[in-house]
């Protein structure tokens, strides 16, 4: 049986060439959106020349970049994604103006069932399990997805220990460059321009054993190097600035498979975390916690 679409590009993302691994990394993350664009289109948003996509497409067993659209409107049954009466209605009120909302809602749409199909590649079965069974687990942002490892931390500690947040100001990641064993897993979200310093992380930590994934966008051509996974997310969605929104999704979905890998047990463990938060903070409607205050135990003076 030929091979599918996503599964030649899958092949293509190792590939020793970085124009190869580029295009093959921006198609498997903007599938949806390939049988809008021409190879003219996709040169100049990968970064290649137009030859380039062209020599590609012929790499992977498709005639010209006209066939491989042909293969995937077949694949896809020549139905649009996610298009319901709302969607629908929404795009009939505003065509006359081209809103260009509705087409990043579009873009969305389609994003979030790539990161959904994600969640269903061998890949993320093995990150998913590290995630779970590790010693210590280390996450990692730069720039503007500093926000997206912390909240990826703060999730994952309710349901395991071990998890924290690499400190940027030391400036040494001794936390995870300096244990003393390599059970560990290192996190990285990351999108373009990249940090320098997520490059340099994760070529360090592969170097001493820890096995790294790495979040990030449809352009990075470095990854394959230095982590074990990487998951491409489409950051494209016709706004101003990318939007790393579908990371935020992506790391939900990994905490939801560290609860269903680790089981029932983890109840507990959060459990005890909201007793803990209750108990110094508390909730909204939440009845304040009575501090106990210890006794005072009388001095015995002698007379």
């Amino acid at each position: 049986m030929p091979k599918s679409l996503r599964e030649r590009l899958t092949e293509a993302s190792a590939s020793a060439s970085k124009a190869d691994r580029a295009l093959a990394s921006y198609m498997l993350a903007e599938m949806a959106a390939l049988p809008f664009e021409t190879a003219a289109s996709l040169a100049v948003k990968v970064s290649v020349s137009e030859p380039t996509v062209g020599r590609f497409c012929r790499t992977i067993g498709y005639q010209s970049f006209k066939d491989l659209k042909a293969h995937l409107r077949r694949d896809m049954g020549g139905q649009p994604w996610l298009i319901g009466d709302r969607l629908s209605d929404l795009q009939a009120r505003h065509r006359s103006g081209e809103d260009q909302l509705v087409r990043g809602l579009e873009l969305e749409m389609a994003a979030l069932v790539a990161v959904y199909e994600i969640a269903h590649s061998p890949a993320w079965a093995t990150a998913v399990r590290r995630l779970a069974t590790a010693k210590a687990v280390f996450a990692v942002g730069f720039q503007t997805e500093r926000g997206m490892a912390q909240i990826f931390v703060n999730q994952l500690q309710y349901l395991r220990d071990g998890v924290e947040l690499l400190d940027l100001a030391g400036g040494n990641f001794a936390q995870v460059l300096a244990r003393d064993d390599t059970d560990a897993s290192l996190v990285i979200f990351e999108a373009r321009r990249y940090s320098r310093l997520a490059r340099d992380l994760a070529t360090e930590a592969k170097a001493a054993g820890i096995p790294v994934t790495l979040i990030t966008d449809p352009f990075c051509d470095w990854g394959h190097d230095v982590a074990e996974e990487i998951f491409v997310v489409p950051t494209q969605f016709n706004l101003f600035w990318e939007s790393t929104a579908q990371m935020a999704s992506l790391a939900n979905l990994l905490v939801n498979g560290v609860f269903m890998e680790l089981g029932p047990e983890v109840e507990a463990r959060m459990n005890r975390t909201a007793e803990l938060y209750g108990r110094f903070i508390g909730h909204v409607g939440s009845a304040p916690t009575i501090q106990t205050k210890p006794k005072k135990t009388e001095s015995k003076t002698n007379t």
